[in-house]
């Protein structure tokens, strides 16, 4: 019986190729999307955890100071004094290099001399004698011969670079060349990825790259970790100065590494609402397979056949559909990485911090959670239409009317359902401490509740919808609208996938919106000057080099120029770990125009007592408020420093700590300016300022010259990058939803195929029947679209005030604009109207005997 069985599911499958067909296509994007987003982040933070390995080396812990960073005399009281052995300097920041476009490099300068223990990359895995000897050769190199630098062999193969060629690097404005004097021999793929961006040099040329001649940027240790190792440890640590910290090696990374978890989890979710639209489609491939095949399972029912084994037949369908769509979105997810990678990767370094990554990591557990998503999705989908086919006598199988009045009272059984998973969504989304997994959690409830609703709905819009069909369109009218609820069993499902799809379009388009209006207010509040002056700078969303002192005066004595403020932008220890912390030099009766959610800055700009104002991302990742106290670490010692406001701001995640110069002074040392904003004089043209500047700045250090409009521009332009790969998405969900309405479509058009027969012998022609079929999609495009509205609306309020300000700690008014709105319904349409395209030129040219051969 077994095989006979078999066959009969095999020759379902070849009769109905389209059908089938599409069902893979569906649950071969969604599993694509899914496996594409995850090996993306996963190359991301792998490339980020390698080359802070890479840097970080054997370390078990790191001395670190403020932003000017630590002095040479240091290292040698720990050193000598204190007579810690395994003990090495480091000064290293970012460069970028102009010759190869796109490439960022991490120069570590190293004292190569103390450094081979705990980073061995001077020599390679050979007999001990010729591994010192080229040890020793490298280690000449790097301290006799200026601007000396060890590259990886296989980048230095990548760039077309050997021994002896030169390599010109950019930081803070200067061009530095350095000399190729050794290449570096990985032991393995992973160090040879872990290498890839990495540039070593002796410890004075970096100091000379950076401008840090006499400072160090760390020292890092190695102290084991027993009671010796603790006092030791105990005993550093009386002597650093204030500002100075001791922290376990890799703090500052895993700190960094949590930044992008809330941004990689949000390209996750949204990936997965791509598989979730999928599952719709499989759903209603394996309905109308089941529907398509009611006589013949009620005759095997009433031959013998068990229900198990009409479970098994079902399912065993599902499973060869599931595996086959399965490894074809494997394999188009890995062809998609690639280039969603290249999004990812311009996303964290516009916002986060700068990151290389050239290649995607094919990682065996990422793929196989993959697989696993999509066949058990696939089984998860086909659960119910395999009980269905069993859970009903042969009589009752055998009979359609009967599957369409089950459908028809299952609607109001599911909006009861609906509604309580919306509720139940609610209360999750509502619960305290719920987190960003609490979050999504409630907001995917709160999408099936809606699916669960749109049947129920869609029959409230159909009532008054018959009337007016009719009266506009006769007969034809009265046919289309009826015919949706006469196949309810095979429209709702395609109505709710489309809903949900357009919904995620809808709900993702308003959260955009409102949020590039938030930022454009924010801009329009903080760029209050004609001009900004920067160091070019590898991270999009902030200025991390400093301007030369020389360059900065000049342009700040510029004729037209009215008024020169300062900013100095540094990042800061404190006891819950790095903190930004910004200085403006601000004239107190011309403050920024920032929005202030509590408090206000009326006592910062003055600069008398230690009063800062905190960004709302800060705010809500520390619990702070207006009227408590921020600790930072700084040149003098710990010191807390009043909170006078919190404001809106979106230019860090992390959030910020903005305080006065003055404040800034008596705290740190630093006297460095990360950029210059300037006011132009009354009636001097602001372009012509920006044409002077420029030409005054020629022949020093590179710096960034831009107007207010075109700083506004490039802000704005980063703000469009970063959501790219969130359109990107949504693009791909509405295409998965877009295979399932042509499929059921194509499964409806093969179930009327009598009924359209028996119009057709009535007298309609086939452009009537034609356009009957056409109209019927459009009333189920407008209505998934109209249902989508308030679903698309409400995934934009959880978006807004849930999802954003658990993720990145920033709120926003919410811009529900009626042209997103509109689009949204014409969206809905459009496709469904494409989607019937085919199905109805189908039913139309249909011979008529073919159609009514079994009447």
């Amino acid at each position: 019986m077994r095989r006979q069985l078999a066959r009969i599911a095999v020759r379902h499958l070849q009769r109905h190729p389209w059908q089938h067909g599409l069902a893979v296509l569906g649950i071969a994007l969604g599993v694509a999307v899914a496996v594409s987003i995850d090996l993306a982040n996963g190359s991301a933070r792998r490339a980020f955890t390698l080359a802070t390995q890479a840097v970080t080396g054997r370390a078990t812990h790191q001395i670190v100071g403020g932003p000017s960073g630590l002095p040479d005399e240091l290292y040698r009281v720990v050193r000598l004094d204190l007579g810690v052995r395994h003990a090495a300097p480091v000064v290293a920041g970012d460069v970028g290099a102009p010759e190869h476009p796109g490439r960022t490099f991490h120069v570590l300068g190293i004292d190569p001399f103390v450094d081979a223990e705990m980073r061995p990359y001077l020599g390679r895995d050979e007999p001990r004698e010729a591994r010192a000897r080229e040890m020793l050769s490298r280690i000449a190199e790097l301290v006799t011969r200026s601007g000396a630098a060890l590259m990886a062999r296989p980048t230095a193969r990548d760039l077309g670079l050997s021994v002896g060629d030169r390599l010109t690097v950019v930081a803070g404005g200067s061009r530095h060349t350095l000399t190729l004097v050794g290449l570096l021999d990985p032991a393995d793929p992973a160090s040879a990825r872990s290498l890839d961006s990495l540039l070593v040099t002796d410890i004075a040329t970096a100091q000379e790259i950076f401008g840090a001649v006499g400072r160090l940027t760390r020292i890092d240790l190695g102290i084991d970790d027993n009671t010796g190792g603790g006092a030791l440890l105990a005993r550093i640590t009386s002597v650093l100065p204030p500002g100075v910290d001791l922290v376990a090696a890799g703090a500052r990374a895993g700190t960094t590494a949590q930044m992008i978890q809330a941004f990689q989890w949000n390209l996750t979710a949204l990936s997965l609402l791509a598989l979730v639209v999928g599952m719709f489609l499989i759903y209603q491939t394996m309905t109308f397979s089941v529907v398509q095949r009611r006589p013949l399972i009620g005759s095997l029912r009433a031959l013998g056949v068990t229900r198990d084994e009409v479970f098994a037949l079902v399912m065993s369908e599902a499973l060869v559909i599931g595996v086959v769509g399965t490894l074809a979105g494997l394999v188009l997810g890995l062809a998609m990485a690639q280039g969603l990678l290249r999004l990812v990767t311009r996303t964290i370094n516009d916002l986060y911090f700068v990151l290389s990554v050239r290649e995607v990591v094919l990682d065996p557990l990422i793929l196989s959670k993959g697989a696993l998503l999509g066949i058990g999705a696939k089984a998860v989908a086909a659960l119910a239409p395999a009980l269905e086919a069993t859970g009903a006598p042969p009589r009752v199988v055998m009979s359609r009317a009967s599957l369409e009045t089950r459908a028809r009272r299952g609607t109001r059984q599911a909006t009861w359902l609906g509604l309580g998973v919306l509720a139940a969504g609610g209360i999750v989304l509502a619960a305290p401490g719920g987190g960003i997994v609490g979050g999504f959690g409630g907001l995917f409830l709160l999408m099936v509740g809606c699916a669960l609703v749109t049947p129920g709905a869609a029959l409230a819009l159909l009532r008054p919808l018959h009337p007016a069909a009719g009266a506009a369109f006769g007969l034809l009218g009265r046919l289309a609208t009826r015919g949706i609820v006469a196949a309810l069993s095979r429209t709702s499902v395609a109505m709710a996938a489309l809903m949900i799809a357009v919904s995620a379009a809808i709900g993702v388009g308003i959260m955009i919106s409102s949020f590039r209006e938030a930022v454009t207010r924010w801009l329009e509040g903080t760029l209050r000057a004609d001009v900004y002056v920067s160091a070019p700078s590898l991270v999009g969303s902030r200025p991390d080099a400093t301007l030369d002192p020389a360059v900065a005066a000049r342009l700040a004595a510029t004729p037209g120029v009215a008024r020169v403020s300062t900013s100095r932008g540094v990042v800061v220890q404190s006891a819950r770990g790095p903190v930004q912390v910004i200085a403006l030099d601000v004239d107190p009766a011309r403050p920024p125009r920032w929005r202030f959610r509590e408090g206000s800055d009326a006592a910062v700009w003055s600069g008398e007592g230690d009063v800062v104002i905190i960004s709302e991302p800060y705010a809500n990742r520390h619990d702070a408020r207006a009227g408590s106290t921020v600790g930072l670490r700084t040149d003098r010692g710990e010191r807390e420093f009043r909170v006078g406001g919190v404001f809106y701001d979106y230019g860090s995640s992390a959030g910020v700590v903005v305080m006065s110069r003055q404040t800034y002074a008596r705290s740190w040392d630093d006297r460095k300016m990360s950029s210059l904003a300037l006011e132009a004089a009354s009636g001097v043209d602001v372009d012509a300022l920006v044409a002077t500047l420029r030409d005054r700045a020629a022949g020093g250090p590179a710096v960034v010259v831009r107007s207010n409009r075109a700083l506004r521009e490039v802000s704005l332009e980063i703000f469009d990058r970063t959501f790219a790969i969130t359109g990107v998405l949504r693009t791909l969900t509405v295409v998965v939803a877009f295979v399932g309405m042509l499929a059921a479509l194509m499964a409806l058009q093969l179930e009327r195929t009598r009924e359209i027969g028996v119009l057709r012998a009535l007298g309609l022609t086939p452009r009537q029947v034609w356009g009957l079929v056409t109209a019927q999609t459009g009333i189920i495009g407008l209505l998934a679209g109209v249902l989508a509205v308030p679903g698309g609306l409400l995934l934009a309020a959880v978006l807004v005030f849930v999802i954003n300000r658990r993720s990145f700690g920033w709120t926003m008014p919410i811009d529900p604009s009626p042209s997103i709105l509109i689009q949204g319904v014409a969206l809905s349409v459009l496709a469904a109207i494409l989607a019937g395209l085919y199905p109805a030129w189908r039913m139309a040219t249909a011979p008529l005997g073919e159609a009514l051969r079994d009447e």
